[in-house]
């Protein structure tokens, strides 16, 4: 199978332009983006960070809503989190809570460092597994003006704790961490890492919906790309360990600025937004720029690629609201 549109799963209009960038974060893992810019800007621009979902690359989700903020008058980044897709790190196809937070302020960096963009009006937008990376994100830079979360993962509980937190007990985390800790083992003696595959395939007939609702887009013309992980043979096994041990969104509570929650009612993944907006503005004396946004009758990946169904007016509205 190939990507749709060259390499990527959405087309450019021809309104906004794409330009490949480079740039580093704090621990020195050189990030690769696509910037997208609207043809006709003129000034200082307000910008938009973009990355997601997870196991994801910048030529799919994150891509399309960088475009489309871009024909709205944004300029939009979107990258490729550290050790996926066209982005450095050593080892390959590996996650970290900790790095992948960072990714989103070495984003922030690069765009408020470049002369057409205003530094002040800096936001984020997470998608799936990095809408938790991006609300920890917000918790710690205080440059970041907006956060947008879309059908957000918290990927440290689902990890932890398993689906509607089905395996939280510590027998079930011991026999997981005894599992990836034997694979570590493995994979230093074979001087390899061994993959965990991506969305399965072929799809199985009783899998769960969220698993068609997966396969849908990964495994499928609508959103395949050659360097996605999930649309080929997945992060590696091991991946996952250090998401055992160090959960986020432990300060959301003392996020300051603008927040954006929004999940479809029908996603299989909308108790995290829930949960998390109801820790996020907890105690929290700064709640009146905080919103949750339920989309009714909508799934987890809708909000992946269904412009008719992804909110996009009250994006705009949000981040021309709040990156004044």
């Amino acid at each position: 199978m190939q990507s749709k549109y060259n390499g990527y799963s959405f087309p450019l209009r021809d309104t906004v332009k794409r330009e490949k960038v480079q740039f580093h974060n704090r621990y020195g893992i050189e990030l690769c983006g696509d910037l997208y810019l609207p043809k006709e800007a003129t000034g200082s621009l307000p910008a938009i960070a973009v990355a997601g979902p997870f196991g994801a690359v910048k030529e799919q989700c994150a891509g399309l809503y960088a475009e489309e903020l871009a024909s709205r008058g944004f300029a939009a980044l979107a990258f490729d989190p550290s050790f996926i897709g066209e982005s450095g790190g050593a080892a390959r196809n590996v996650a970290s809570p900790d790095i992948n937070t960072e990714d989103f302020s070495a984003a922030v960096d690069f765009l408020s460092t470049q002369d057409f963009i205003d530094p002040e009006k800096v936001g984020i937008l997470g998608i799936c597994g990095f809408g938790g990376m991006a609300l920890n994100a917000a918790a710690m830079d205080t440059r970041i003006k907006a956060t947008v979360t879309s059908t957000m993962y918290d990927m440290t509980r689902v990890n932890a704790k398993g689906y509607f937190d089905a395996d939280d007990n510590p027998d079930k985390r011991y026999e997981a961490k005894k599992a990836l800790n034997a694979q570590r083992t493995a994979d230093y003696k074979n001087d390899t890492y061994a993959r965990a595959g991506g969305v399965v395939d072929p799809l199985p007939e009783d899998a769960p919906f969220f698993v068609k609702d997966y396969y849908d887009y990964y495994k499928t013309e609508r959103g395949y790309t050659e360097r996605s992980l999930n649309s080929n043979d997945g992060w590696n096994v091991t991946s996952s360990l250090s998401f055992l041990n160090m959960p986020i969104l432990h300060y959301s509570n003392e996020i300051r600025s603008a927040v954006l929650v929004i999940h479809g009612e029908k996603a299989h993944s909308c108790y995290f937004s829930k949960d998390a907006y109801a820790d996020m503005v907890k105690d929290n004396p700064y709640t009146d720029n905080k919103e949750l946004l339920i989309i009714p009758g909508a799934v987890h990946t809708d909000l992946y690629d269904r412009k008719d169904i992804i909110p996009f007016d009250k994006i705009q509205q949000f981040f021309q609201m709040y990156l004044k």
